[in-house]
């Protein structure tokens, strides 16, 4: 899928968020991600430096271009006589990424609050940024907070996210972020070298959201063409198996048989 060339994208039929307009904090044409995620709809991250540098040197949109570019797309929008359900923060890289993502959510709150009073504003995050406390004073400002966790031990993490990241200070700052929704994406490719829903990978997954306890899982698996081309999707059956699992952990859970086209 092309990398976007602006801030805003679509708007999207969601499944899960309806009516949404995407807000792409990564620079245009360039995907800065610290994952590099087997299944990603952008294909990989090609940058070879550790994400913390790209972040640093990155040609980040600031505060002030997301702000206008929003309050552009929503005026066009209300203008046609249609409407929005959510401004989602999502695009071809990890939003929480750029340095100044806390001032992108100010902005973002005030034109949402001049131009769209009530709608929620909502972000697709891979949760790899919440060892800076600015990012989960940040995150705790925005309405919904869609958290990936696509796995329960290092090595999954490592085979399915392309991320080395200590699995275990995720987890811990996932639990300490109220009211999210851990979303999880179970693919598998033909050698079972790639394949998270198998039964030691879910139980693992499952002990970490016991950890976690979010409001609530979205389960779902990929429908476009991956970075790896290889991934298979996985059956619809055993999405459902998974989800009970999750379920008889005390936690509500919902399967999506066809991932949003925001990605992540």
């Amino acid at each position: 899928m092309a990398l976007h060339q602006g801030v805003v994208y679509g708007p999207i039929k969601s499944r899960r968020l309806g009516r949404s307009l995407g807000v792409n904090l990564a620079p245009a044409g360039l995907k800065v991600c610290s994952f590099n995620c087997t299944y990603c709809q952008y294909g990989w991250t090609e940058n070879d430096r550790r994400a913390t540098d790209a972040a640093a040197t990155a040609p980040w949109p600031s505060p002030a271009t997301v702000a206008r570019s929003v309050r552009g797309a929503v005026a066009s929008i209300l203008a046609r006589g249609d409407g929005l359900d959510r401004l989602t923060l999502a695009g071809h890289g990890e939003p929480t990424l750029p340095p100044q993502f806390p001032e992108v959510v100010e902005a973002l709150r005030d034109v949402r609050d001049d131009v769209l009073p009530g709608v929620p504003i909502a972000v697709l995050s891979n949760a790899s940024s919440l060892d800076r406390s600015e990012v989960r004073e940040a995150l705790r400002r925005v309405d919904e907070r869609y958290m990936k966790l696509d796995a329960g031990d290092a090595t999954t993490l490592r085979t399915v996210n392309g991320s080395t990241a200590p699995l275990d200070a995720i987890i811990a700052h996932l639990a300490g972020l109220e009211n999210i929704v851990v979303q999880a994406m179970f693919v598998k490719d033909r050698a079972g070298r790639i394949d998270n829903s198998t039964e030691m990978p879910v139980i693992s997954w499952v002990v970490a959201l016991q950890k976690i306890r979010p409001a609530a899982v979205h389960v779902y698996t990929i429908d476009r063409a991956p970075a790896w081309p290889y991934l298979h999707p996985v059956p619809a059956a055993r999405l459902l198996e998974i989800a009970q699992r999750v379920r008889l952990a005390g936690i509500p859970c919902e399967v999506f048989t066809r991932p949003d086209t925001h990605g992540n």
